[in-house]
C-alpha cells in the first residue's frame, strides 16, 4: 500500500523484462542481474506464466539494487551498518493492491566487485504456514530490509536530492536574472520562499558530516556521497508528474483518459491526487503566461528570460548542461513545461513526500509479528538512541508552521496590479478547491483499497489545505521546512 499511497511512491514501476536486469557496469560490478526465478513466483500467478503476466501488466518491482550496490561493501564494512541491496516482486491483484511474491537480497562478492553479487531469494511462507513460525520470521526480516532502504531511498534521494537540493539552482538563477517586475518572477517567487534559509540550516545540522543524517541513516558516513552520486541520473524532464508515471511504466498515453493518460494501476493515491493537482497547477501557469507571451517570439526575444535559463542550465546545473534533455526555451510550450515543473517539484512532490513522515514513520513496523520473535531479527533493529533521534527529526519535519503559505494562496493581496492575472490566480485557487472535494470523496470509497488498508489512514498528503501542526496534508507553495 505504502509503495502506491505512502512516503516513497515514486520509485515502484512496472515489469517489462524477466529476470530483472542490472544497468551498472559489468566490467566494474560483474553480473548484476537478478536470481528471482519463474519457480520462485509461478505459484502466486493464478496459472499465468510470467510472459503472460508481464503482457497483462501483472507484474509490479521495487527495485533498490542498483542504487546500493555501488556503495554496499563500504557500508556493511566501514560502518555500524549491515545491510543488503533489495529488489521485489509484486502481483497486481483484482482488487487493485499489490501482493509481494519474491524479495531478493544481495551482497557483494567477497572476491571483489568484478565477480558480481550473491542474491538469495525469499518468497512468502504458504497459507497454512503457522503463525510465528520460522518461515514467517524470515520472511518479516527480509520485509524490513526492503523497507530501510525505501526509507533510505525516500530521505536521501527522492527528499533531499529531488525536491531540496535540484531545487536551488532555480531559486538562485531567478534571483539573479530575473527582476522583482517580470511577469515569470512573479510567477515563481512564492515557491521559492525560504528555500535557501532551510537547505542553509540543515546543512549546518543535518546532512553535515556527523550530522544527524549521518548518526540515523544506515548509509552513515557515506550518505550526501551515496545521494549525490545520483544525481547523474536526474532529468528535469522527468520530473514534470506525467513523465515520471510513463517513464516508470505506470501510466501509458491515452488521449480519451482524464489527463491524457491511463494509469496501469487504477487505484493508485498518489498519481490520481497528483495528476489533478498537476493539471490544475499547469491551467493555470498556461493562463498566466499568456497574458505575457503571445507568441513563441515573444519568448526567444525576452533577453531576462534567455539569460535566466541559460544560467540555470549552464551554471545552475552545469554538471548537466550537455544533456540533450533540456528544453531549449524557444517557444511557449516549454515555458509553461518548464515553470510548470518547477512549481510541482517545490509545492507538491515536496508535501507528498514530507508531510506525512511522522504519520507513516512513527507506527511500529514489527508489531503484528509474536510477542517474543527470534532474537536475531530483534538485532537487526535500530538502535533506542538513533530510533528517537529519527522519530523526532521527523516529527519536526512534519510540522506546519502558523505562517505557511499554501497553493493558490499568496502572503500578498499586492502581488500584482495585473487585474487578468488576479483573476487567473482566483480560477487556480477555486480549482484546487474541487481537487480537495474530489480526494474526500476518493477517501470515502471503502473499495479503494490502497486508500483504506489495514492501517485505516486516508490518502491527503496531496490534499491542498491545512492548518497548523501536524496534519498529514497540506501543499505548502514552498519547500520550507
Amino acid at each position: 500500500m505504502e509503495m502506491l499511497a505512502g512516503l516513497n511512491p515514486v520509485i515502484i514501476s512496472l515489469l517489462q523484462e524477466f529476470p530483472p536486469r542490472s544497468k551498472l557496469n559489468a566490467k566494474v560490478y560483474g553480473n548484476q542481474d537478478s536470481s528471482i526465478s519463474e519457480e520462485h513466483i509461478r505459484h502466486f500467478l493464478k496459472g499465468l506464466t510470467v510472459a503472460e503476466a508481464i503482457k497483462s501488466n501483472k507484474l509490479f518491482i521495487l527495485d533498490h539494487h542498483d542504487t546500493v550496490i555501488p556503495y554496499l561493501r563500504r557500508i556493511n564494512d566501514n560502518t555500524t551498518s549491515k545491510t543488503y541491496a533489495t529488489r521485489t516482486i509484486l502481483y497486481l491483484q483484482n482488487d487493485d493492491t499489490l501482493k509481494p511474491m519474491a524479495i531478493e537480497l544481495s551482497l557483494p562478492h567477497p572476491g571483489g566487485d568484478q565477480f558480481g553479487a550473491i542474491n538469495k531469494v525469499y518468497t512468502p511462507p504458504p497459507a497454512d504456514q503457522k503463525e510465528g513460525s520460522l518461515e514467517e520470521i524470515i520472511w518479516q526480516l527480509a520485509k524490513a530490509y526492503v523497507a530501510v532502504n525505501d526509507s533510505v531511498s525516500h530521505e536521501l534521494i527522492t527528499h533531499f536530492l529531488h525536491t531540496h537540493a535540484v531545487i536551488e539552482p532555480f531559486v538562485i538563477a531567478t534571483n539573479r536574472q530575473l527582476s522583482l517586475i517580470h511577469p515569470i518572477y512573479k510567477l515563481l517567487h512564492p515557491h521559492f520562499r525560504d528555500t535557501m534559509s532551510i537547505n542553509a540550516i540543515a546543512r549546518q545540522i543535518l546532512i553535515n558530516g556527523g550530522g544527524v543524517v549521518e548518526l540515523a541513516f544506515y548509509p552513515a558516513k557515506y550518505s550526501m556521497e551515496f545521494s549525490s552520486s545520483l544525481y547523474k541520473d536526474w532529468n528535469f524532464t522527468e520530473q514534470a508528474l506525467p513523465q515520471d508515471l510513463k517513464k516508470r511504466g505506470m501510466a501509458v498515453p491515452h488521449p480519451e483518459s482524464k489527463h491524457g493518460l491511463r494509469l496501469l494501476i487504477k487505484d493508485y493515491p498518489y498519481a490520481i491526487d497528483g495528476l489533478d493537482i498537476w493539471s490544475v497547477i499547469r491551467n493555470w501557469v498556461s493562463d498566466y503566461t499568456s497574458l505575457y507571451y503571445k507568441t513563441d517570439e515573444a519568448i526567444r526575444s525576452d533577453t531576462e528570460l534567455q539569460m535566466w535559463w541559460k544560467e540555470l542550465v549552464e551554471v545552475g546545473h552545469g554538471d548537466k548542461r550537455d544533456e540533450p534533455w533540456w528544453p531549449k526555451m524557444e517557444n511557449r510550450e516549454e515555458l509553461i513545461e518548464s515553470c510548470t515543473t518547477m512549481i510541482w517539484i517545490a509545492s507538491a512532490l515536496h508535501a507528498a513526500t514530507n508531510f506525512g513522515q511522522y504519520t507513516y514513520s512513527g507506527t511500529a513496523e514489527f508489531e503484528e509479528l509474536r510477542e517474543n520473535p527470534d532474537r536475531a531479527f530483534m538485532r537487526t533493529i535500530t538502535a533506542k538512541l538513533q530510533t528517537l533521534l529519527v522519530i523526532s527529526l521527523i516529527e519536526v519535519l512534519s510540522m506546519h508552521s502558523s505562517d505557511e503559505v499554501y497553493l493558490g494562496q499568496r502572503d500578498t493581496a499586492e502581488w500584482t496590479v495585473d487585474l487578468a492575472a488576479a483573476a487567473a490566480f482566483e480560477r487556480f485557487g477555486k480549482a484546487l478547491a474541487e481537487v480537495e472535494e474530489r480526494i474526500v470523496e476518493r477517501n470515502r470509497e471503502e473499495k479503494l483499497r490502497n486508500r483504506h488498508g489495514p492501517v485505516k489512514i486516508p490518502y491527503t498528503l496531496l490534499f491542498p489545505s491545512s492548518g497548523a501542526g501536524m496534519t498529514g496534508k497540506g501543499i505548502p507553495n514552498s519547500i520550507t521546512i
